[in-house]
């Protein structure tokens, strides 16, 4: 049985018993026993008699399509509770026309019980009007903030050998200015910094190249 070893952040490989070749396509089973068909890239290292490949699932699904599902469940949940708050909304005003006329309620009077209830109504609704009108503010800026991540790059994606190509010529660039003059200094440490941003590019280039090169 393959299972899923994680080997880096973002990062799960394939741990096989068997070797298998570049493209073929392997069930991965997780902890929880649920199979997923996934695409062989490369074998990372042999251990202990097991096999270790990068794998990206057959069926497309990544980080960026995860974090689209989490976008649009919250985007589901916002317009649930706009619709709840609108209820509760209509609700409150159920008794307007009567309440508008701002009498005080006639102690002993036959009205006084329909009276108080209508006003107790009419907060308890606007009351959980006000609340699903913040949990659907809420879901809405969670649904923003998957958005943005539905364009997550990272290790676990083949793409990222692009990426990260792209970041280490941005790195070096940096790094290569704030040695000539080109960018001022900002602090004592800003080429040191920027060497140590140009190790890091380097480390994530070298890797994704591991993982997802020829």
């Amino acid at each position: 049985m393959n299972t899923y070893y994680k080997f880096a952040p973002n990062v799960f490989l394939a741990k096989c018993d068997e070797k298998h070749e570049k493209g073929e396509v392997i069930e991965v089973t997780t902890k929880y026993g649920k199979e997923n068909e996934s695409i062989v890239f490369n074998l990372i290292f042999e251990r202990d008699g097991f096999y270790y490949y990068s794998i990206v699932r057959a069926d497309g699904f990544n980080v960026q399509e995860w974090a689209k599902r989490r976008a649009e469940r919250r985007r589901e949940w916002s317009v649930s509770a706009d619709k709840k708050s609108i209820e509760y909304s209509k609700k409150s005003n159920k008794d307007r026309d009567f309440l508008s006329l701002g009498e005080p309620i006639k102690v002993g009077h036959h009205s006084e019980r329909r009276h108080r209830k209508a006003i107790e109504d009419a907060w308890y609704n606007m009351g959980k009007s006000v609340e699903f009108s913040d949990k659907a503010t809420k879901h809405e800026r969670e649904a923003e903030y998957w958005d943005k991540r539905a364009t997550t790059i990272n290790l676990s994606m083949p793409e990222s050998i692009d990426f990260y190509a792209h970041k280490l010529e941005e790195a070096k660039e940096y790094h290569e200015g704030i040695k000539s003059g080109k960018y001022p200094r900002e602090h004592s440490y800003t080429l040191t910094y920027a060497k140590k941003a140009v190790n890091e590019a380097q480390k994530n280039y070298d890797l994704a190249v591991k993982l997802w090169g020829e």
